[in-house]
């Protein structure tokens, strides 16, 4: 689990650094990572004031690719 975790976070990183396209597969990656933040924040109040940093919650808010076929 922890190499999947890593592979999103790969990605990620990767698009956010211009290095890969932001495509499905990044925004896919975003969609898990979100959900697992979510989940270390309802694990424990800890974690409730950790966020995305500004250029992660930009390329959140960018509409996911459409594939036209």
């Amino acid at each position: 689990m922890i190499g999947q975790s890593s592979d999103h976070y790969r990605i990620v990183r990767g698009a956010l650094a211009g290095e890969r396209p932001v495509d499905e597969e990044t925004f896919n990656s975003l969609a898990v990572l979100n959900e697992r933040l979510d989940q270390l924040k309802r694990a424990d109040k800890v974690f409730s004031g950790v966020v995305f940093s500004p250029h992660v919650e930009k390329l959140r808010g960018r509409k996911s690719p459409m594939t036209v076929g």
